[in-house]
């Protein structure tokens, strides 16, 4: 299920000089911003708390998400180069899969790492807060990561349609209306951290079991239908 070579392949494309740049401009963001939290608001978990769910949780990780996840495949399929990829031995459900791989991993090291350094910075990891919304981000790099991968393979505009749910709707519909929170993966992952925490620091409006179910749907639905949208395309000499 999983190909090294296609793995290699796919970090080479990711983690390309420009798009790393990009990748690597909102983690250097989250931690200048908790220097200068922790430099002029002193060590306090509330504010830790609202630095690291605020931006780092609700901006930092989907944005990372939606490049890594579409940029998986999605420039591939949009400059045809997939077709050499297609011409392989190589299963497609096995390439989907391990774009998906590399996706997470891409995503985890983007946003995990610098939250759990930011955390560090912001309160010295009080109240398990830095663990908590690290191990928050690693939940939610998973679905995003699926979820964009999926985008990638169906449409030419899978930024622009990444951004606007994790900008718009998990972020501006999430926060004004109640039962868009339940469709949202931040909310899904913020119940793994209030587990994490146990404490009223971090919250969710979803229920953990809630949460670890539509975490776990969402990412294996995201990743069969984009394994079955790879074996729609065909390459010239198939038709």
């Amino acid at each position: 299920m999983y190909d090294p070579t296609v793995a290699r392949l796919t970090y080479r494309g990711l983690l390309g000089r420009r798009r790393a740049l990009i990748l690597g401009a909102l983690p250097v963001l989250l931690i200048m911003i908790s220097i200068a939290v922790r430099v002029f608001a002193g060590t306090d978990d509330q504010v830790a708390s609202d630095v690291l769910g605020g931006f780092a949780l609700a901006t930092m990780v989907p944005i990372i998400g939606v490049i890594a996840g579409t940029g998986a495949i999605g420039p591939e399929i949009d400059d045809g180069s997939v077709v050499y990829l297609l011409a392989k031995p190589i299963k497609r459900p096995t390439i989907i899969f391990t774009k998906l791989i590399v996706a997470i991993a891409v995503t985890m090291a983007f946003s995990a790492i610098p939250t759990f350094l930011a955390g560090l910075i912001l309160n010295g990891n009080g109240q398990q807060i830095a663990v908590a919304y690290t191990v928050a981000a690693l939940v939610a790099s998973i679905a995003y990561a699926a979820l964009f991968l999926l985008l990638g393979t169906v449409t030419r505009h899978a930024v622009v349609f990444g951004l606007v749910y994790a900008l718009v709707w998990e972020a501006l519909f999430g926060s004004l209306v109640s039962g868009a929170r339940t469709l949202s993966v931040q909310q899904w992952s913020l119940a793994v951290a209030h587990k994490v925490t146990g404490g009223d620091l971090v919250t969710s409006d979803v229920g953990l079991t809630t949460a670890t179910v539509l975490l776990v749907a969402v990412t294996v639905a995201a990743t069969w239908f984009a394994g079955q949208k790879l074996r729609t395309l065909t390459l010239a000499g198939e038709e």
